[in-house]
């Protein structure tokens, strides 16, 4: 079925096609182990003991990409590093304010998810990691669910990107919900952003990157990998930036695709957590776009109906679908609306929200 969505263009393809192969491939493949047990080929989440580690590298093909990718979160923070290149910091460095408010509101899911979780039954730390779903940032879950809840990061995985690939089918509907049809057409004139230079751009990401690094330790590598991957664009290096989009950014996420398919054994499927997981991640999902929905609109009255509110559900942080979403909202109302460029703010903003929550919960929870 996630072939065939994935094949028609119904879901995101470039993340559900390769999974939706490896959760084929793989229940298709299961065999008896030496060891007696039922498992693949392919790869082994299992292992922990040194010995057992080098043995499995020996024998499951994937194994490789596994441990020394996906548990050391290295596939995570290459792909921060391409979402950094692809990403224009120019509205958010000239309304740091605004754009970091909206995306606090677009957080709503993220805290508010996690007691939810734990009076369903789940540990705290397991809750925790199931509500940072609804910060829409694929690499911030898995790296929550690898420091919180390693035996359910294949479930919170595949459960967080199958909702991601949706969530252009389900934000417009909450955003109609909430917001007016009026107030959606409400024009911003793209040219009344501040110019940013070049040098601004590369001046910021290394500053608040330190900065972030310093104050958030736990979420230090995907702070430095998506300012470096800001610092690689803006100083216009053409072989790095090459190299981060068509290999680094592309070959990343098509490995995590697969190899999160590839564990999704079915096993996996009949965890009994795995039904909670499924109704807590989409609640904190359209928590957030509520919450930023709801942002949008308090600063579109407290601004005298000047800001969009689409620029509100633009700070759930899944770069750039969100804002795209808010662009074709507004220019459906009102063909001259160009607020993708406004709408970005928020929208960058969201990654250093949740990530920032991403680094709370790993730090201070533990300690609970």
């Amino acid at each position: 079925m996630f072939v065939y969505l994935a094949y028609k263009k119904i879901v995101e393809p470039l993340i559900i096609l390769p999974m939706g192969l490896g959760i084929l491939f793989s229940n298709m493949s299961m065999l008896v182990l030496p060891n007696g047990a039922i498992g693949t080929l392919h790869v082994n989440p299992m292992v922990s003991s040194p010995s057992d580690v080098i043995q499995a590298l020996q024998i499951f093909w994937l194994q490789p990409i596994y441990t020394l990718a996906f548990l050391n979160t290295l596939i995570v923070c290459m792909i921060f590093l391409g979402i950094g290149l692809i990403t224009d910091l120019s509205f958010l460095i000239s309304k740091p304010l605004l754009s970091l408010l909206l995306a606090s509101f677009a957080e709503l899911g993220t805290v508010f998810t996690l007691p939810l979780g734990v009076m369903a039954g789940l540990s705290l730390k397991e809750a925790a990691a199931v509500s940072i779903v609804g910060g829409a940032d694929g690499p911030v879950v898995l790296l929550t669910s690898l420091f919180l809840a390693p035996e359910l990061f294949v479930p919170i995985g595949i459960i967080a990107y199958i909702y991601l690939s949706v969530l252009y089918l389900l934000q417009p509907y909450i955003n109609k919900a909430i917001i007016p049809k009026s107030a959606m057409g409400t024009y911003m004139d793209p040219m009344k952003i501040g110019k940013v230079g070049q040098r601004e751009k590369m001046a910021f990401a290394v500053i608040v990157g330190s900065v972030l690094c310093l104050t958030f330790p736990s979420a230090a590598p995907l702070f430095a990998s998506f300012f470096l991957g800001v610092v690689i664009k803006e100083a216009r290096i053409e072989r790095y930036s090459k190299f981060l989009d068509e290999v680094v950014l592309s070959g990343s996420t098509f490995f995590l695709a697969f190899v999160l398919g590839m564990l999704t054994t079915s096993d996996v499927v009949t965890n009994p957590k795995v039904f909670l997981i499924l109704v807590l991640g989409i609640t904190s999902l359209i928590l957030s776009c509520i919450g930023g929905a709801i942002g949008g609109m308090v600063l579109y009255y407290i601004s005298g109906k000047k800001i969009n509110p689409l620029l509100g559900p633009a700070g759930v942080s899944c770069v750039p679908t969100t804002a795209k979403i808010s662009q074709k909202m507004a220019q459906e109302i009102n063909p001259k609306n160009y607020i993708i460029l406004y709408a970005m703010g928020p929208n960058v903003a969201g990654v250093i929200t949740t990530a920032v929550i991403c680094s709370l919960y790993i730090t201070l929870i533990p300690l609970m």
